[in-house]
């Protein structure tokens, strides 16, 4: 498995997704598999912006990740979210066969992210409210990603500012560099 982070709008969809489009791979997004979810308790959930319970989440993702047995490569964008959501998936590799073969951390200056998420033009996309989702994702992802290194996984901070090429060749490069794509 492949698992993206960065901030939002920092091109983890736009890259996971031409990446599975390019090697015929998986891409996973917990955000549209919750999405399109059928289960009334995380519809509700969702919409009142809460998280996602550990036991749903985890129990949604394993279903797609083992959903997506036939398919060489997965790629994780949107989870793991939370230090608990990152235990399971590295000790639930028994159960789905697939372990993390590599955690890209996409890094994109402030300035940028308000620069693409203006772009995006949701109404929610302030800079009071992008600084907080900032301070929200760096509380959350820098305990997950020491736990990945402390597992031995390999965590490559890549540069996200660029064209969407630019950026995709250097995450490229780097899945090259580890055996991970041809």
């Amino acid at each position: 498995m492949i698992v993206f982070f960065g901030p939002a709008g920092a091109g983890k969809s736009v890259q996971g997704q031409i990446l599975a489009a390019r090697q015929n791979w998986r891409w996973l997004s917990a955000g549209q598999i919750l999405r399109d979810t059928h289960d009334p308790e995380i519809v509700k959930t969702m919409h009142e912006g809460n998280l996602i319970p550990h036991d749903a989440i985890t129990r949604i993702m394993g279903e797609a990740i083992l959903k997506a047995g036939d398919i060489d490569q997965i790629i994780l964008d949107g989870f793991p979210r939370q230090l608990e959501q990152a235990q399971w998936l590295l000790e639930s590799k028994t159960h789905h066969g697939r372990a993390i073969g590599i955690v890209i951390v996409l890094e994109v200056p402030r300035e940028e992210l308000l620069r693409r998420l203006k772009i995006r033009g949701r109404v929610d996309d302030t800079p009071e409210a992008i600084d907080q989702r900032l301070a929200i994702y760096r509380q959350e992802m820098y305990p997950i990603l020491g736990l990945f290194a402390d597992n031995h996984v390999p965590v490559v901070h890549v540069d996200g500012v660029g064209t969407v090429g630019e950026i995709h060749d250097r995450i490229y490069a780097e899945l090259q560099s580890r055996g991970l794509a041809a």
